[in-house]
C-alpha cells in the first residue's frame, strides 16, 4: 500500500499506513493546519518561536526532499540525530521518518548524521555519508562557521520544496515506535485536543515530548530551561490545559 499527499484548499490527505510515522503527524495537522501545532520557549534565552501545522509540515516536507532527491535515502536507511529537544529537531525527526528512515540517538555507522555543532565531534565515532550542522537559531538563521566535514542544515533544507509527494513505506521499527508512542500518550494521560506544556528538560525522549502528543492528538508547548515563575501565566496564555511531567 502507498501513501501519498493532496494539498486541496489548506487541507492534506493522506492514503492510510499503518506503519509510517508520517501518518501520526499528518493526522494531527489535518483538522486545522492553521492552528498553533507547537510552540517552543527557552527560559534561558527568552527565546519563543510558535509554528502551525502548516509551517512545521513545510519544514518536514523539505527535510525529507532532502533526504531522499539529495541523498538518495528511503526505508532501510539510517539516521542519527545528535540533537536536543527543539522546533528544529522535530523538523529533523519528522522528516527522517516520513522519508522512511530509522532514527538513533548515536553516531555509529549511519548514512546521515544531524549535530549541533558543540556535537559535531562525536561524528567521528562512526561513519556517516552526509553530516548537517544546526545551530538551533530561534530564527533558524544559517551557521555563522560550518564545522569541516558538515553542511548547514539550514542552507541546505530551505532549497527543497515545501510538499513531499512519494511517501515510503515505514522503515524498520516503524510500527513498534508508534505502538510505543500510543502506549507512552496513555500512561501520560494525555487527550486528544489537549494544550501541553512539556518540560523538555524533564522529558528528553522524542518519543515523550513529541511523538506522544502528536499520536493523541495534542498540541505542544515546550519549554527548555523553564523558570518555575513564569509558568502560572505561561499555562494562562497559551491555554494549557495538561502540564508535563
Amino acid at each position: 500500500m502507498s501513501l501519498s499527499s493532496d494539498t486541496v484548499a489548506g487541507r492534506v490527505s493522506f492514503a492510510p499506513m499503518a506503519d509510517n510515522i508520517s501518518r501520526v503527524f499528518a493526522d494531527a495537522i489535518a483538522a486545522d493546519p492553521a492552528r498553533p501545532l507547537l510552540t517552543w520557549y527557552d527560559d534561558a534565552t527568552g527565546e519563543r518561536t510558535e509554528l502551525s501545522g502548516a509551517t512545521l509540515a513545510n519544514w518536514v516536507a523539505k527535510t525529507a526532499n532532502l533526504l531522499v532527491d539529495d541523498l538518495g535515502l528511503g526505508p532501510g536507511d539510517t539516521a542519527a540525530v545528535l540533537l536536543p529537544p527543539h522546533w528544529q529537531t522535530a523538523a529533523v525527526l519528522l522528516g527522517c521518518w516520513s522519508a522512511g528512515l530509522t532514527v538513533t540517538d548515536q553516531p555509529g555507522d549511519v548514512d546521515v548524521l544531524f549535530a549541533t555543532v558543540d556535537r559535531s565531534t562525536e561524528a567521528d565515532a562512526g561513519t556517516a555519508g552526509d553530516r548537517y550542522a544546526l545551530a538551533l537559531h530561534p530564527f533558524a538563521l544559517p551557521l555563522r562557521e560550518v564545522p569541516a566535514g558538515f553542511a548547514d542544515y539550514v542552507t541546505e533544507v530551505r532549497a527543497h520544496g515545501d510538499h513531499f509527494g512519494a511517501y515510503p513505506p515505514g522503515g524498520p521499527g516503524h510500527a513498534e515506535l508508534r505502538a510505543r508512542a500510543t502506549a507512552r500518550a496513555a500512561e501520560l494521560g494525555i487527550a486528544p485536543n489537549a494544550r501541553l506544556l512539556i518540560d523538555v528538560d524533564a522529558l528528553p525522549d522524542p518519543v515523550d515530548w513529541l511523538l506522544a502528543p502528536l499520536t493523541a492528538g495534542a498540541s505542544l508547548v515546550l519549554c527548555a530551561h523553564p523558570d518555575p515563575a513564569r509558568q502560572p501565566d505561561r499555562r494562562a496564555t497559551e491555554r494549557v490545559t495538561h502540564t508535563l511531567p
